[in-house]
């Protein structure tokens, strides 16, 4: 049996998006900044797309910019959101993902910014008392935290963060790459001034996304060479991928009550399997389902020897999973995330990330396999 869960990392492209795109790919050629008719036909779908993506998520199409995903809209959030409105102190936590922390920490490193972290519990909770603390002893700050951490699955209150930085007039910026197609957000109420989406976490394709920006916010492009996107990222659309973002999205609407129920019950049910068979198991992140990603469990295992190869045994068997453990020095590379919640770095963790295509046959063979390699390496 082959199982495949990390779909946190990526997913499945759905047989229908595929059909979407193909369409166009056939069909619709022409470069949509191109004035003849080949080129306004792309124009057109292009427009379509935006305006299906801006009414699901209850804002206006001049409000979405698409880009290569979400790094390049978090990258155009951050360094343009901080360098064009002249702020000098930054917020986010230590758990945030790579694409947020290390382009906060260079820019630090630049000295364009003073950076703060908000503190966290042992299960990715953030501090809100304390980053209230911290909104208030630093004037107009750009605030940066995720939505749903990529590796535990805990979720963060955005409601009440852009509630805390309207009030101290902060400009807050959301990584929703893992939420997106997961949540509904009603970006007519959420006071945000950026969030960002990637397709392929939504059964999508790689290599686009969009960047929401409020239209509060002015900022310049990060990317020059072009009038796209209306002067706000230069370069040839990628049109198939617009096209199917776009269907991905809608078809996730259009599917979340029904697969939120489905694979919450997927990841409850590993969750019991294992606690009944797998001895010294436990949690990694919020499991509450109200406080949790519902895709993702972080699950750490007793210490083991050649703990490094689980992941690898996993492989061997047919399950693909990711993870790892927490940093045990400075020059370790392991999970910055598990190091930040104070993880034991003697156990690894492993991060099983669940979709609408995932079974419970599959959580049956997997845990059924985790229990051999922890009875061997005890």
């Amino acid at each position: 049996m082959r199982v495949y869960f990390d779909n946190a990392a990526t997913t499945a492209l759905d047989p229908e998006v595929l059909k979407e795109m193909y369409k166009v790919m056939e069909n619709q050629f022409g470069n949509p900044s191109s004035i003849h008719s080949h080129g306004r036909e792309v124009r057109t779908l292009i427009e379509r797309s935006r305006k299906t993506i801006a009414g699901l998520l209850h804002t206006s199409p001049a409000e979405i910019f698409f880009t290569s995903g979400g790094t390049e809209a978090d990258n155009t959030a951050i360094r343009c959101g901080i360098v064009d409105h002249k702020l000098t102190h930054a917020i986010t936590t230590k758990l945030e993902h790579h694409a947020v922390v290390h382009t906060l920490q260079a820019m630090q490193k630049a000295g364009v910014i003073k950076l703060s972290y908000a503190g966290v519990d042992s299960k990715g909770n953030v501090d809100y008392d304390h980053l209230e603390t911290l909104l208030k002893t630093n004037e107009r700050s750009f605030v940066s935290l995720m939505h749903a951490n990529n590796e535990l699955g805990t979720l963060t209150d955005i409601e009440k963060v852009g509630e805390l930085c309207e009030a101290y007039n902060a400009m807050f910026h959301s990584d929703t790459v893992q939420t997106v197609g997961h949540y509904k957000h009603d970006l007519s109420k959420l006071k945000l001034h950026f969030m960002v989406c990637a397709a392929h976490k939504l059964h999508g394709p790689k290599g686009v996304g969009f960047l929401h920006i409020n239209h509060k916010i002015k900022i310049n492009p990060m990317i020059y060479g072009g009038s796209q996107e209306r002067n706000m990222r230069g370069g040839t659309e990628n049109v198939y991928g617009i096209a199917g973002l776009a269907k991905a999205l809608e078809m996730a609407y259009s599917e979340m009550d029904q697969h939120q129920n489905y694979i919450q019950d997927l990841k409850s049910y590993m969750k019991a399997r294992l606690e009944q068979d797998v001895p010294g198991v436990s949690f990694n992140g919020e499991t509450d389902p109200s406080k949790s990603l519902y895709t993702v469990l972080n699950v750490s295992f007793p210490e083991m020897e050649m703990a490094d190869m689980l992941l690898f045994n996993l492989d061997i068997a047919g399950i693909s999973a990711s993870g790892g453990s927490a940093c045990s020095s400075g020059t370790d590379i392991g999970s910055h995330v598990l190091t930040a919640i104070g993880a034991s770095p003697d156990r690894p963790s492993v991060r099983f990330s669940f979709s609408k295509y995932n079974t419970k046959e599959e959580v049956d063979y997997t845990v059924a396999k985790l229990k051999e390699l922890c009875m061997v390496s005890a």
